[in-house]
Parts: C-alpha cells; sequence; structure tokens
C-alpha cells in the first residue's frame, strides 16, 4: 500500500514539473528566446 501512495505522489510531482517546464517555454515569445530557453533548462538540469 505505501509502494502504491508513493508511486503515485512520484507521478503527481512529475506531472506538476512537466506543466511547470512547459508554461515557462510557452511564454516565448519568438523561436529564438523559445531555444534559449530549452538550453537554459537543459543545462541547469531543468529546474527554474
Amino acid at each position: 500500500m505505501f509502494a502504491y501512495l508513493l508511486e503515485k505522489l512520484s507521478v503527481w510531482f512529475e506531472t506538476a514539473e512537466r506543466r511547470r517546464r512547459e508554461e515557462y517555454l510557452a511564454q516565448s515569445s519568438d523561436i529564438v528566446q523559445l531555444e534559449k530557453r530549452i538550453r537554459s533548462l537543459e543545462t541547469n538540469g531543468y529546474t527554474l
């Protein structure tokens, strides 16, 4: 039961983090800014 709960919690956190990154990228005003943000996420380990 504990493992199941831990797994569900992990999935929930991963989904929230992915949504946060997608919102950050969606705020880009053009392709150049989008590429810079993608590079920034890749170099900084996907932390905002």
